[in-house]
C-alpha cells in the first residue's frame, strides 16, 4: 500500500474509530433496553411492536431522496476546495429540504394510520401507527444533522447524538413498559429519544458548523440552485435505500397475514442480534464514503485501485469473523440473552447457569444464522463498492442497480412467502424463512453488476485470493468452535464464552498460516490505527501474535 493510499486509511480507520465508539456505545445501550424488553414483553408483544415500526420506517426511506447523502458528499469536496462560504447553502438547502418533507410525510403516515394497519392485518394498530408517525418529522433532523457531522469529518458529534438517542429510548422505553404501557410505552419511548437526539444534533450543527460559516457568508442563498444538483446526486440513492431498508420492511408486511406476531417476534429478536455485526460494517463504510470522495479516479486511478482492494480485504479480516462467530454461536447466544422466563428471573434464581435452559425465542437461532449470510458478501466487495460509487458520485449507477434488486426479489418475495403461507401446511416458521431467503435474493443482483460495472469502467475489484483464504479461516475457526459446544455439556452462557474464545484463537492462528494477512498488512493496520489511543494498545497484541506466525512478509 503506498503512503498516500496508507494516510487516507488511517484518517478513515481514525473517523471509524469514533464512529465505532458511538456505535458500539448506542448499540450496546440499545441492546440493553432491546435484552430488557425482549424479557418484559412476550413474543407477541414484541411482533406487534415490530409491525408498528413498518410503515414510518417505510416511509422514512422516501423522506430526503438522497440529500443527506449529497451534502455529506458536497460537504467533503467543498471542504478538500477549500470552499468554506459555499457550504453554508448547501447545509442550509439540506436542512430546509429535510424539515418540509419530514413534516408532509409525518402528515401522511398520521393520515392513512388506519388503511395501513388494515394491510397489515392488524387494525389495532392504527393509533400507534399515527402516533409512530412524529418520528419521520424528527428523524429527518437526526439524519441531517448525522450527513453534516460525517461530511466535516466529525465524528466525536456523530457519536455523541448516537448515544443520546440510545440512552433516551433505553431508559423510556423499559420504564413505560415496567409501568403497564406495553406496546404503547415503547413507541413513546422510540419517539421521545428522536426527538430530542434530533434537537441537539441541529443544535451543535449550528453552534459548532453552521454558524461560523456565516461570516463567510456574502451572496443570498439560492435554495433551488443548491437543491437541484443535490436531488439529481441524490434522488438515485433512494432506490438503494429502498433495497438495504425498506425491502425487508416490506418483506415482513408480506409475512404479516401467515405469520403469527409470535413469529414474528422470534424474528425481531434475531434482528437485534444481528446488529452486533453493524459494529464493524456501519463505522468503517461510513467514513470510507468521504475517504472516496477525495478520489480523482481519472487521474489516480493506481490508487483508486489500491484504496479499494484494501478496504475489501481490511474490512473483510473484521467483518467475516465476527459474522460466522454469530453464526456459528446463534442458539447459545439467543438462549444467553432470552431465557424462557426472562434474563433477570432466570439470573437471580440461577437457571440461567443450568443446562439445557429454553430460549424464550426458539425459533430466532434458526433465523440469525440464515439473516447473517448476507454480511459474507463484503468479500466480493459490497460494502466497498457501495461507498465507492456514492464517493465518485455515480448514483445512477446506484439506481439502475437497486432498481434490478427490486425488479427480481419483490416478485420473488410475494410469491415465495405467500407459497409458503398457503402451502405450508401451518409451518409459520417457513413463512420467516422465505422473507430471510428473499431479502438475501434482492442483494445478489444489484451487487454483481455494480462489481462487473466497478471493473469493466476503473478496475477496481476485491483481492479474491485473499477472501477466499480470509473466508477459510473463518470457517476452520467455527468447525473448531462448533464441534468443542456441541462436546461440551454445560449452561448455554459458558458455551458461548468458551465457543468465542475457542473461535478467536484459532482465526488469529489460522489467517496468517493461511497467508489471509501477511507482515505487510499487519503492519499497515497498526499505522492505520496508531492514533485510537487504548485500542490501538488492545489490537496490538492479537497483531504481534499474527505477525510472529506469519510465514510471508
Amino acid at each position: 500500500m503506498d503512503d498516500k493510499a496508507l494516510q487516507m486509511g488511517k484518517s478513515s480507520t481514525a473517523g471509524s474509530f469514533y464512529l465505532l465508539i458511538g456505535l458500539v456505545c448506542s448499540s450496546v445501550i440499545l441492546a440493553l433496553g432491546t435484552l430488557i424488553l425482549g424479557n418484559v414483553l412476550s413474543a407477541e408483544e414484541l411482533g406487534l411492536y415490530s409491525l408498528v415500526l413498518i410503515p414510518s420506517t417505510v416511509i422514512a426511506y422516501f423522506r430526503d431522496l438522497g440529500v443527506n447523502s449529497a451534502m455529506t458528499q458536497r460537504i467533503a469536496n467543498l471542504r478538500a476546495a477549500d470552499k468554506y462560504g459555499e457550504i453554508h447553502d448547501v447545509i442550509f438547502s439540506g436542512v430546509l429540504f429535510e424539515i418540509v418533507s419530514g413534516a408532509i410525510l409525518s402528515l401522511v403516515c398520521f393520515a392513512i394510520a388506519n388503511n395501513l394497519a388494515i394491510y397489515l392485518s392488524h387494525p389495532e394498530l392504527s393509533s400507534l401507527i399515527a402516533l409512530m408517525s412524529v418520528s419521520i418529522f424528527a428523524s429527518s433532523l437526526v439524519s441531517a444533522a448525522l450527513a453534516i457531522f460525517v461530511g466535516f469529518e466529525k465524528m466525536k458529534f456523530n457519536s455523541l447524538t448516537q448515544i443520546l438517542q440510545a440512552v433516551t429510548k433505553t431508559f423510556l422505553g423499559p420504564l413505560l413498559v415496567l409501568l403497564g404501557y406495553s406496546v404503547l410505552g415503547v413507541v413513546l419511548g422510540y419517539i421521545i429519544s428522536v426527538v430530542v437526539s434530533g434537537l441537539v444534533g441541529v443544535l451543535l450543527v449550528y453552534l459548532f458548523l453552521f454558524r461560523p460559516l456565516c461570516k463567510l457568508k456574502v451572496d443570498k442563498c439560492n435554495v433551488k440552485q443548491n437543491l437541484l444538483p443535490m436531488l439529481k446526486y441524490g434522488i438515485p440513492l433512494t432506490f438503494s435505500g429502498i433495497v438495504t431498508g425498506v425491502l425487508p420492511q416490506i418483506f415482513t408486511s408480506f409475512m404479516s397475514p401467515y405469520a403469527s406476531p409470535d413469529m414474528l417476534g422470534n424474528y425481531q429478536a434475531a434482528i437485534y442480534c444481528a446488529v452486533l455485526i453493524s459494529f464493524i460494517s456501519v463505522p468503517i463504510s461510513t467514513a470510507l464514503f468521504p475517504a472516496f470522495s477525495k478520489l480523482n479516479t481519472v487521474k489516480e486511478p493506481e490508487l483508486a485501485r489500491t484504496v479499494f482492494s484494501s478496504s475489501v480485504k481490511y474490512l473483510s479480516i473484521f467483518l467475516i469473523p465476527t459474522t460466522m462467530l454469530i453464526m456459528t454461536l446463534s442458539a447459545p447466544l439467543i438462549s444467553t440473552l432470552f431465557p424462557e422466563g426472562g434474563i433477570f428471573e432466570a439470573f437471580f434464581s440461577k437457571t440461567l447457569f443450568h443446562v439445557g435452559t429454553e430460549s424464550k425465542f426458539p425459533y430466532a437461532p434458526t433465523f440469525l444464522m440464515l439473516s447473517s449470510i448476507v454480511n459474507l458478501f463484503v468479500l466480493f466487495g459490497s460494502v466497498s463498492l457501495s461507498a465507492f460509487q456514492t464517493g465518485i458520485g455515480k448514483t445512477n449507477q446506484i439506481m439502475k442497480q437497486s432498481l434490478l434488486s427490486i425488479a427480481i426479489s419483490v416478485p420473488f418475495a410475494y410469491a415465495i412467502i405467500t407459497y409458503f403461507g398457503v402451502f405450508g401446511a401451518g409451518n409459520e416458521s417457513l413463512v420467516v424463512l422465505g422473507g430471510i431467503l428473499a431479502i438475501l435474493v434482492s442483494t445478489i443482483p444489484g451487487m454483481t453488476w455494480g462489481l462487473i460495472w466497478a471493473w469493466k469502467n476503473y478496475r477496481v475489484k476485491a483481492d479474491f485470493k485473499s477472501s477466499g483464504k480470509i473466508f477459510l479461516s473463518s470457517l476452520i475457526a467455527s468447525i473448531v468452535a462448533y464441534a468443542a459446544t456441541t462436546i461440551l455439556n454445560a449452561p448455554y452462557i459458558l458455551l458461548l464464552i468458551v465457543g468465542a474464545i475457542i473461535f478467536l484463537l484459532v482465526y488469529l492462528a489460522c489467517a496468517p498460516l493461511l497467508g489471509a494477512v501477511n507482515r505487510a498488512d499487519i503492519d499497515n493496520l497498526k499505522v492505520m490505527t496508531s492514533e485510537l489511543g487504548i485500542i490501538s494498545k488492545i489490537m496490538a497484541i492479537p497483531l504481534m501474535f499474527m505477525r510472529k506466525i506469519c510465514r510471508n512478509p
